[in-house]
């Protein structure tokens, strides 16, 4: 009996060391110049000429949790034969109108250029289940 409560004690001890490498939260402040993804996710994009050349469907994040990169639907109808692709962030200007309280983008490409892109598919864990 009194080897399993040692286990158990150096068990405790060791999850509570593998615990505190990970660190505890930290906590950040959102700026008002910041976005949130889901206030972003569905906004129309534009060109420069104000023609609707796609939509915001997803942000991608890489490995450092920085935005990597904006998946646009191109043409398609309710989600049919939509062509995906993938757009620097740099490229796609994302600005919030506090006239209207209206999330807006545009991107300096026309809809030809965007469908002509390679395609981004949404397969394997991409397709996989958010829970």
């Amino acid at each position: 009996m009194r080897r399993a409560c040692v286990a158990v004690v150096s068990f405790a001890a060791l999850g509570g060391l593998a615990l505190a490498q990970a660190g505890a939260p930290h906590f950040v402040t959102v700026d008002p110049s910041d976005m949130l993804s889901s206030r972003v996710v569905g906004v129309n994009v534009t060109d420069p000429a104000s023609n609707n050349v796609g939509k915001i469907e997803d942000v991608v994040f890489d490995g450092a949790h920085a935005v990597k990169g904006y998946i646009i639907s191109v043409g398609g109808f309710l989600g049919m034969d939509a062509h995906y692709v993938v757009v620097d962030p740099k490229a796609l200007k994302v600005t919030y109108d506090d006239g209207v309280k209206q999330w807006r983008a545009s991107i300096n490409a026309t809809k030809d250029q965007l469908t002509a892109a390679p395609e981004f598919k949404y397969e394997g864990q991409w397709k996989a289940s958010k829970s």
